[in-house]
């Protein structure tokens, strides 16, 4: 049915998509932001109908339908909303009506930015999507690098159930920030045997595997 699905779902939906530039919004600004986010329950729905939408989103993070790439940022945050990944581990776009599948070559979203306040246990990470939404690493969004640190797996859990929801792959200069303020965190606190960690909302990351 491809991009009629977007003229079906009639939802209301409130995302915590920017209306100004990241840089120059604070944390307390971005809290309020993610504290409005109402998002579709897509978990909760089971229609009847299915399909393929000839939809895939690429490594980069670009989406595409019949080959040619979707260049509305409105119509891609609009499709983002309704993203599942199902229990086999594929993804589906999916309304009260109807279940399409689609394909994603890595993760469905990318980390572009990073804004960190705090340091240390206090720190807080909130990270800007390619989508424009806006995610808070803790314990509900957690980070994770993969188990091999030679070849790093850098994720951040955007929603869905843990171990098997939508991730965001993070940029490298992204990754490469966070290693450093883990780095920086470890200097200050000489006596830590482990591998170096970031905080963010309470939760602290290893860097070093798992």
């Amino acid at each position: 049915m491809s991009l009629s699905m977007a003229n079906d779902f009639s939802v209301e939906r409130k995302t915590p998509v920017l209306s100004r530039d990241f840089s120059s919004l604070s944390l307390q600004q971005a809290a309020e932001m993610l504290a409005a986010r109402s998002l579709p329950p897509v978990d909760q729905w089971h229609p009847e109908r299915s399909g393929d939408s000839h939809m895939e989103i690429m490594a980069d993070g670009r989406w595409f339908h019949e080959g040619g790439e979707i260049k509305r940022p409105a119509m891609v945050q609009l499709f983002s909303t309704i993203l599942r990944r199902e229990a086999d581990g594929s993804y589906a776009l999916v309304t009260p009506a109807e279940r399409q599948s689609i394909i994603v070559h890595d993760l469905p979203f990318r980390a572009v930015e990073l804004k960190s306040e705090g340091q240390g246990k206090t720190r807080k990470l909130v990270f800007r999507l390619n989508t424009d939404e806006l995610v808070m690493a803790g314990a509900d969004h957690p980070l994770s690098f993969g188990p091999d640190t030679d070849v790093p797996d850098p994720r951040l859990h955007v929603r869905g159930p843990l171990g098997n929801g939508l991730s965001a792959r993070l940029d490298r200069a992204i990754y490469y920030e966070l290693i450093d303020m883990a780095l920086a965190d470890a200097a200050d606190a000489p006596d830590r045997q482990d591998a170096p960690s970031i905080w963010s909302n309470g939760a602290a990351f290893s860097l070093g595997g798992a």
